[in-house]
């Protein structure tokens, strides 16, 4: 791809960042662990394949439990000079009363700047489809005052499932140390609406930065300890969210706490031994929630293969892993 046609992708993903705002994604907490789920442009960072799963269950103390499953493989291709990814996610409400699926294929060509900063702009398309199970819902002219849900309802069920092409860019600019990014997801607003009529799903806006400050010059990676502080900003329609945390990675082992504004403190413990990495964080609700939500569960597991590096002459992303 020509070097103009890269700096468009840059200036699109930009324009759309500036347009008015008007359902919510579901959203995992160790946002690095699922990194083409954050932002498209993450993808090939790591320059060899990876492979990455999450698993999140929230709020297990409700009825009708929240579970999203997420898996994506990336690499960095040297031909198209950039990353490429796939994406899967999968989300279940309500036990299975209303179920989404989306796959995403992305491709992020890197803009060097100088040898140690570069820039990688994204272009993400995929296709998701909603499904209803009507059967499980219940409506207003069920219920008799003193017994309760008895009565058949007169709503006539509406689409059993909808799908819509789907359409998302990103940005990332790192060095060395520092690094920063944003993202929209849902360009097209694409409509969901199962009846007659539009329910356009809003576009949702994500900014996120930090960095990996080495505390120590160790000679080997398991003596080695690094700091990451980070922030992200999501916005989706009325609804918007501000994260502020810290990672803290000494050698293999990771701890780490984020505080989501007015809703829950996100504590993780890690490891990453060789090329395999496992997660496990746990979100303790702080809202009017506490008591019944039981908080929310979510386990990752990645997998970093190896290959063949060709000499690079610029720097990639220096992103976290969790």
């Amino acid at each position: 791809m020509k070097q103009s046609y890269k700096i468009f992708l840059l200036g699109f993903c930009g324009i759309l960042a500036v347009l008015s705002l008007r359902a919510q994604d579901p959203e995992f907490t160790q946002f690095y662990a699922n990194p083409l789920y954050l932002n498209p442009a993450l993808a090939g960072n790591r320059v060899c394949p990876r492979v990455n799963i999450s698993y999140r269950m929230q709020w297990p103390g409700i009825y009708g439990t929240y579970s999203t499953v997420g898996v994506s493989i990336d690499k960095l291709a040297y031909k198209v000079k950039g990353g490429i990814g796939l994406m899967v996610v999968n989300d279940n409400a309500a036990k299975g009363t209303l179920q989404t699926t989306g796959v995403g294929l992305i491709y992020a060509p890197v803009i060097p700047i100088t040898r140690k900063v570069s820039v990688t702009a994204a272009i993400q398309a995929g296709y998701w489809q909603k499904t209803v199970n009507w059967s499980k819902l219940t409506f207003g002219d069920q219920i008799d005052p003193q017994r309760g849900f008895i009565w058949t309802t007169n709503e006539a069920p509406g689409k059993q499932s909808v799908g819509n092409f789907d359409l998302a860019c990103g940005m990332l600019i790192s060095s060395k140390y520092l690094f920063a990014g944003g993202a929209v997801h849902h360009i097209l607003e694409p409509n969901e609406s199962f009846i007659d009529g539009q329910s356009p799903l809003p576009r949702k806006y994500t900014f996120h930065a930090g960095a990996n400050i080495p505390v120590n010059k160790a000679s080997s990676y398991s003596d080695e300890t690094v700091i990451s502080p980070n922030i992200l900003y999501q916005q989706q329609g009325d609804f918007k969210q501000l994260n502020m945390g810290v990672y803290v990675r000494k050698g293999t082992i990771v701890g780490g706490m984020w505080y989501r504004g007015n809703d829950s403190f996100i504590i993780l413990l890690g490891m990453e031994v060789n090329s395999l990495r496992l997660g496990y964080s746990y979100d303790v609700t702080v809202s009017k929630l506490t008591n019944a939500s039981a908080g929310s569960h979510e386990i990752t597991l990645g997998y970093q293969f190896s290959c063949k590096k060709p000499p690079i002459k610029y720097r990639l992303g220096s992103c976290p892993s969790w």
